[in-house]
């Protein structure tokens, strides 16, 4: 999600989540809670009470013999009118259903969690793809303009979707319907619903974004537990919402130069993605810090081979390294379409890698470690152009999902050992209509729009690599869009670059039309979003999971986001290792 749509959602977060004069326990009621994994727990009593006028109990006991630790109290917390218990780094040792109560004066508030075990371990390894934003739309078009589409049967099935498991995925967080990226993450990689904005901690009233209640990440987890190598590759910037969430605990996801320092606390093995300046000290221009540290020489003295390029990260590769820190841009990573084409930023960053290579180079690395290793990639653009209404470039990078999934399964085929789940984060109000025809008469995108039985096949003509060799045919897909900033639209693809839709109204805040594209033959279409938005916005939708290998087995029907984290748990079978601590 954008950080300009980000500031819709703000004011739905300000009070928290308790109700007015009540106290609030985190984890919140239902929390599923893995056996011996840490996490922050915390009551905030509002009217800032006094130590000795509070009462905090779970399953009647004290809080400290539950958790193992002793709890701190502070009144006025940060200067507020509240007071805060805290048992920070907590865990419970036994699952169970735990009821947590807390009292002041006349007022008790009362949660219950469900602490889970495992079996025994399944999987050796689990690498978990995401498709940011991916509709299953977006899997129908991949379908169509990698694999063609004749008389209404495919010329084959794409890698994500050639899988034995399927689930149903809902996605809100805490705070609101509709999540974002950073909190719908935080569920996969925590176990843990969060609010808006929020990585791998529940959202709380302290100012500081660093000191809300953390939840500990799958990052974590298996460097502290069986020691695997961890593997975070994107083609975002590497301190984007779902990279980070692998090993960040923030209240602001923009919080980029203090993930940095998360990424270098937990020290995945591999890390790929864009978001160089952030690692750069101030000093050197470009640098995006606040401070004199560089991160690059941090991890080289760690051990890590650094890379900027595709040709560096082969060469990293063919020498057998095992650490590697791949920093291909200063911003995104450019899309499928773009380095295809030659467009974005590859005049810059001419040599930047594929995500499938990308993919295969990492497995290699992690593989070595006979701990087994989870691995994390993420097609991130597919959301970024969604959000920029430019269909074409978000189904390449679709495609570009698919290809990297291929490398997956392949080395998946050898020996069994490994969990494969391919889920989208969130969903975008999107659907195929039709087909738009260049041959009907008239100039607007509705006269050339044919539906139903005047919706003919496009003709898309893939390369080996399932791209089209070009998006700009006589009949092309008829994909449109559910939630838009004031645009004006003529139904082509944008050959030049990616879509901006909207740009800065006169009113500051607001956003209008880019004239840009406001051409004869276009149409000007009026924004059924707040003026504050300049582009599509997330949608509450479920999302499907595909899933393969030891323990996908649990993946059917619907379940929630913090699911996948316990399915990639229970089949590495981290609850007997943690409750055996």
């Amino acid at each position: 999600m954008r950080l300009s749509t980000l500031l819709l959602a703000t004011a739905l977060t300000a009070a928290g989540t308790a109700a007015a004069g009540a106290q609030t326990i985190y984890p919140l009621t239902r929390a599923e809670i893995l056996v011996g994994s840490k996490f922050d727990f915390k009551v905030e009593f509002p009217g800032a009470p006094a130590q000795g006028a509070v009462k905090v109990t779970i399953n009647g006991q004290d809080p400290a013999a539950v958790l193992g630790q002793s709890a701190t109290f502070v009144e006025k917390e940060d200067g507020l009118e509240h007071s805060a218990y805290w048992i920070r780094g907590a865990s419970v040792a036994k699952p169970g259903s735990y009821t947590v109560e807390a009292t002041a004066g006349d007022k008790t508030a009362k949660v219950t969690w469900e602490v889970f075990g495992t079996e025994a371990r399944k999987a050796k390894n689990v690498i978990l793809f995401i498709g940011d934003g991916m509709s299953v739309t977006d899997r129908t078009a991949a379908r169509i303009l990698s694999k063609g589409l004749v008389e209404g049967r495919y010329g084959g099935e794409l890698a994500i979707d050639d899988m034995p498991y399927m689930a149903l995925v809902s996605t809100s967080g805490t705070d609101s319907v509709v999540t974002d990226s950073a909190n719908s993450m935080s569920a996969y990689t925590t176990g843990h619903k969060s609010c808006v904005n929020a990585l791998g901690v529940y959202c709380a009233k302290n100012k500081s974004t660093l000191d809300h209640p953390k939840v500990e990440t799958i990052g974590e987890l298996l460097k502290r537990t069986y020691g695997m190598s961890v593997g975070v590759v994107t083609n975002s910037e590497i301190e984007d919402a779902t990279p980070a969430g692998v090993v960040s605990h923030t209240r602001k996801r923009s919080d980029y130069n203090d993930i940095v320092k998360m990424f270098y606390a937990v020290k995945p093995d591999v890390i790929m993605g864009g978001g160089s300046p952030n690692f750069l000290p101030k000093s050197i221009p470009g640098s995006k810090r606040t401070d004199e540290e560089n991160f690059v020489e941090k991890f080289k003295a760690d051990g890590y081979t650094f890379v900027s390029t595709a040709t560096e990260m082969r060469a990293a590769a063919a020498e057998g390294k095992t650490k590697v820190l791949g920093l291909f841009n200063t911003g995104n990573v450019d899309g499928a379409y773009d380095q295809k084409f030659k467009l974005g930023t590859t005049s810059k960053f001419p040599d930047q890698p594929d995500l499938a290579e990308q993919t295969r180079i990492a497995i290699d690395a992690l593989s070595k470690n006979d701990k087994g290793f989870f691995l994390m990639v993420e097609s991130a653009r597919i959301d970024k152009y969604k959000h920029s209404l430019d269909w074409e470039r978000g189904v390449f990078d679709t495609i570009l999902l698919d290809n990297a999934v291929k490398q997956a399964k392949a080395f998946a085929e050898k020996n069994n050992d490994t969990m494969i789940i391919v889920v989208p984060d969130h969903a975008h109000m999107v659907g195929i209509i039709g087909s738009y025809d260049d041959s009907l008469p008239g100039q607007t995108p509705r006269e050339k729009l044919g539906v139903y039985d005047k919706s003919k096949f496009p003709q898309y003509k893939p390369d080996a690599n399932g791209y089209p060799e070009s998006v700009d045919l006589p009949v092309r897909l008829g994909y449109t869009f559910g939630s838009y900033p004031d645009h004006c639209f003529d139904a082509k693809p944008h050959l030049d670059g990616e879509f901006v839709p909207a740009v800065a109204g006169a009113e500051k805040g607001t956003f209008i039309a880019n004239e840009k594209y406001c051409k004869p033959g276009s149409v000007r279409v009026t924004g059924n979003l707040p003026a504050e938005a300049n582009s599509g916005v997330h949608a509450a939708d479920d999302v499907l999971l595909t899933a393969m290998g030891p323990g996908a087995d649990v993946f059917h029907g619907r379940v929630d986001n913090t699911r996948v984290f316990r399915a990639m748990v229970s089949a590495l079978g981290l609850g007997q290792v943690l409750a055996a601590k």
